[in-house]
């Protein structure tokens, strides 16, 4: 059923056709927009991605295949790579717009993402991410950071993340406002130029002797459909994470955890591996540790993505950001050192 309300307030924007809301992409006009410098080197298909937001890959695809898409008024192939200057034709698309609504009604909940900027340039924009929400949409979610601050800044020409937290993980995350950064961001996480460290809490006496574990993770899928991560020895990649104790609370170890390697769940799976679940880890602890960590307070994972350092992709400067916990990790931390020391 459509909701009468909202269709009218949208009324501007929509009209209706059958039982679906379509939107007028610039009142039904071709436009030419010329590839900027910073636009540059990119595939023809991300760069419509772009710029008609919402619109399904298929239907992209599709004016490409015919023809209705042109550079310098020439036809041209899905992985043509765009030059400075080109000019791009670009039609008139229809399509469902379901995703506007939806961070239009949620920008109170993403409105304290102004709150959490660590660093901000023309170049790049660094946050102190919460526990909580993912940095995209997908599997479920109609947003996450990235299309939260889109809503935000929508004046903002580009605003791509650079890397992925896990959605129950804090701390640093980098957004790019150019493409440039983009590029260079990504050329030093794959160089391994861009040292990223994080803070756990395990359950444990991690030894001050292990300083690394490096086995390789594989993907897979429970019966229940759930995607978990396992040290897999055959099918794994290469996964290497490298360890240091911060400070032994009692029963529990504050460590501080530096992927070398970016797998899905890495630092999780480490520890777990290595006998160190991470207090507050619904997927890789147990019923008893889940219980534990409860009983003094943690309502979340406790892994925090602390300290990042890159070179900048303008300035060519060293770059060192610091993330603080958040409040409720800091008590967890303050109770545990309490109770240490009492005795």
């Amino acid at each position: 059923m459509l909701n009468i309300a909202k269709l009218h307030f949208y009324s501007n924007q929509f009209h209706l056709c059958g039982n679906i809301c379509y939107m007028n992409d610039q009142n039904n006009k071709v436009r030419v927009v010329r590839v900027s410098d910073d636009e540059a080197g990119q595939r023809i298909d991300n760069f419509l991605k772009r710029q008609l937001k919402g619109v399904p890959k298929s239907l992209i695809y599709r004016i490409l295949r015919k023809g209705e898409v042109r550079v310098n008024k020439k036809r041209i192939k899905p992985d043509y790579k765009l030059v400075s200057h080109d000019d791009v034709r670009i039609p008139p698309v229809r399509t469902t717009q379901q995703d506007k609504p939806i961070a239009n009604a949620n920008l109170n909940k993403v409105s304290h993402l102004n709150d959490c900027v660590l660093f901000e340039d023309d170049c790049l924009l660094i946050l102190n991410k919460p526990s909580g929400f993912a940095v995209h949409g997908g599997s479920g979610l109609n947003f996450g950071v990235i299309e939260g601050l889109r809503a935000l800044r929508p004046d903002a020409r580009f605003l791509e993340l650079i890397h992925r937290l896990d959605r129950d993980t804090s701390g640093v995350l980098m957004i790019a406002k150019k493409r440039s950064a983009l590029r260079e961001l990504h050329r030093q996480l794959r160089e391994k130029i861009v040292h990223k460290h994080y803070l756990a809490l395990v359950h444990g006496c991690w030894p001050r002797a292990l300083k690394k574990v490096n086995a390789p993770l594989a993907k897979n899928a429970l019966s229940s459909g759930e995607r978990i991560v396992q040290v897999n020895e055959v099918d794994g990649k290469p996964s290497l994470t490298r360890f240091q104790l911060e400070r032994k609370l009692g029963d529990m170890t504050l460590i501080q955890a530096s992927p070398v390697t970016g797998r899905t769940h890495q630092i999780r799976v480490h520890c777990q591996n290595a006998g160190y679940s991470i207090a507050g880890d619904t997927k890789y602890s147990t019923h008893e540790q889940q219980s534990t960590a409860k009983a003094f307070g943690l309502g979340r994972l406790f892994l925090h993505a602390w300290k990042i350092e890159f070179i900048h992709p303008k300035s060519g400067e060293t770059i060192k950001l610091m993330a603080p916990l958040d409040v409720s990790l800091q008590k967890v931390v303050d109770h545990l050192a309490s109770e240490v020391d009492c005795y």
